[in-house]
């Protein structure tokens, strides 16, 4: 019998490989959080448990130098990314947004997807311990109408649900219309990230 993978969903997770520059957005995420008061408002407003910039702030990399730096980094890591998914680009993807989360403990961000791009992806600048995973899942699901569950020995490709545990310094891309979430975590920290979108 001959047996087949189709259909493949490629997810990347490398490593900034910079941990001064990793250190600087540490310090730049928390000074932004400080700063803005329409992005603090925003969060409490709509329940986000800690601080989002998403809906406040759109020129980070303009504003403060240290997101600029991320980005020369990002552009190339979506790029190679955008090779690995065979994308047939009729030009260079370009960050569309970027924007900080700052959770705490037993924060969670619910299944989404990121219309109108491309590539999607967070860089996790620090990660204590019990944060919370990325959890992605099979884009098929919804089709499987009377398919039975998968055994749990069944392997990586085969599962409904896949959690990506992140360090300090992990970048995780995807392709934007993968749905995702993250899950609550138990720590007692903070758990700060950036995350963007290419188009």
């Amino acid at each position: 019998m001959t047996v087949r993978t189709l259909f493949a969903t490629r997810f990347s997770q490398t490593e900034l490989g910079d941990p001064p520059l990793l250190a600087e957005l540490g310090d730049a995420c928390r000074d932004l959080a400080a700063q803005d008061r329409a992005g603090r408002d925003w969060s409490r407003a709509h329940g986000y448990r800690g601080y989002t910039s998403y809906a406040s702030l759109d020129d980070l990399p303009v504003r403060d130098p240290r997101f600029g730096d991320l980005v020369r980094h990002l552009n190339r890591h979506v790029a190679a990314f955008a090779d690995a998914c065979a994308l047939d680009l009729p030009r260079k993807l370009r960050l569309d947004n970027l924007w900080v989360n700052i959770l705490k403990s037993g924060g969670v961000h619910s299944g989404h997807i990121h219309p109108h791009s491309v590539i999607s992806g967070t860089i996790y600048i620090d990660v204590p311990p019990g944060s919370g995973a990325l959890k992605l899942e099979d884009p098929r699901l919804p089709l499987q109408m009377a398919a039975p569950p998968r055994r749990a020995d069944a392997p990586e490709d085969l599962q409904s649900f896949i959690y990506a545990e992140p360090a300090a310094g992990s970048i995780f891309l995807w392709e934007s219309w993968l749905r995702h979430e993250v899950v609550a975590g138990t720590t007692k920290g903070e758990r700060i990230s950036i995350s963007f979108n290419y188009r």
